[in-house]
């Protein structure tokens, strides 16, 4: 598996992806001139020297290079909501109080706000069912964090990602079911859409900017607040380990949360070292030197380019902190566009073998097949 940034000529596999993540992804439309404005726009951006964040937005590819399948996708936008607004409700509560009445009562409310308008975004996070395999979703999450770490002038100081909320196989938001009834005559397959193509204009127009308290709501459109989609949940988990924190924002369509993290606190940002490439032949003695018997080191590898990015996981490299040295074999050295001598973007990830990745663990500790899908 090697990631790369997206070209035109994965515009039939980005329109594909598109079509199986289903309503409630809002970053990607099935639409094929949609999608093509989306892949230049992502070109462009990592073609162009950047000295702080504006417009760009970057696109990842998963590739199995054995067979030059898409396996999946992700991205990050440098500053959400210059295009248009980006909006979300914030949860909080409300306290009437009477003291000659004795009355306390304390009631939810939703604020419409623009609170994370400049803050960048890890988003578009899909990996296609037929491709799961280990380390793959993962390496489609990490692998934004390496290049921001690389790269830190072209990303703002937060960082937030919007996780797809509850709706049904049948292209339902309970919450929305809600604003649907009372105040926009739009499904949510169709508000959806024109949401994901920069169509928000109806938002400003119709839906309520003053508190709105969730008591109001139906029981079912309550219940999916801050709740993200079943098969969102290991990417989620995957965020909460990097650091990220749900603070109250949601969705205004389906009512997913919002996490958000400091740049510089992101595990994976932190954690990460820029260090020299040995390359090596397969049967030098010094690859396994620092090798455990029974346990071998995963490293989520990248060069440090950015039109020419590449990036991969592997168990068949060896960092040497002492030297701030990172040990790999030739091939994989050309492969990720390395130089003996070069340098490149390391980071560590837990042991294969250890235990069972997280996005390989439902809720219950449970093993499963899940497929790994955030806006």
């Amino acid at each position: 598996m090697i990631i790369r940034p997206i070209s035109h000529q994965d515009l039939p596999a980005l329109h594909q992806i598109a079509i199986e993540s289903g309503p409630g992804f809002t970053s990607l439309m099935a639409d094929i001139d949609y999608l093509a404005q989306k892949i230049q726009r992502s070109i462009d951006s990592f073609g162009t020297d950047i000295q702080k964040p504006g417009k760009q937005s970057y696109l990842f590819v998963l590739e199995d290079e054995r067979t030059g399948d898409i396996m999946g996708i992700s991205g990050i936008t440098a500053a959400a909501g210059l295009d248009s607004p980006l909006y979300h409700y914030h949860k909080s509560q409300l306290v009437n109080h009477s003291r000659a009445l004795g009355i306390f009562k304390r009631f939810d409310v939703l604020n419409m706000c623009n609170h994370y308008t400049g803050c960048t975004e890890v988003c578009t996070l899909f990996l296609r069912p037929q491709f799961r395999r280990a380390h793959a979703g993962k390496l489609l999450s990490k692998v934004r964090f390496l290049f921001m770490a690389q790269h830190p002038q072209r990303f703002a100081h937060t960082v937030i990602a919007e996780m797809r909320g509850v709706s049904t196989e049948e292209g339902h938001s309970p919450f929305w079911n809600w604003f649907n009834e009372h105040f926009v005559d739009l499904d949510f397959a169709a508000v959806t859409e024109l949401v994901g193509t920069g169509n928000n204009g109806f938002i400003a127009e119709l839906i309520p900017k003053y508190p709105l308290y969730t008591q109001l709501l139906s029981k079912d459109a309550q219940e999916v607040i801050g709740q993200v989609h079943e098969q969102t949940r290991p990417a989620l988990h995957m965020l909460e380990c990097e650091g990220f924190r749900h603070k109250g924002y949601i969705d205004l369509f389906d009512a997913g949360p919002t996490v958000e993290a400091e740049f510089s606190q992101i595990s994976s940002i932190a954690t990460s070292v820029q260090c020299q490439v040995q390359a090596v032949s397969a049967s030098t003695p010094l690859l396994s030197r620092h090798r455990n018997q029974n346990r071998s080191e995963l490293l989520a590898i990248a060069n440090t380019r950015t039109g020419d990015f590449r990036a991969t996981v592997t168990d068949q490299g060896t960092y040497l902190p002492q030297h701030n040295l990172l040990q790999l074999p030739a091939t994989l050295v050309e492969s990720l566009g390395l130089q003996h001598g070069g340098s490149a973007r390391c980071l560590k990830l837990t042991a294969t073998g250890a235990r069972i990745l997280p996005e390989a663990v439902d809720a219950s500790g449970t093993q499963v097949n899940a497929t790994i899908y955030a806006n």
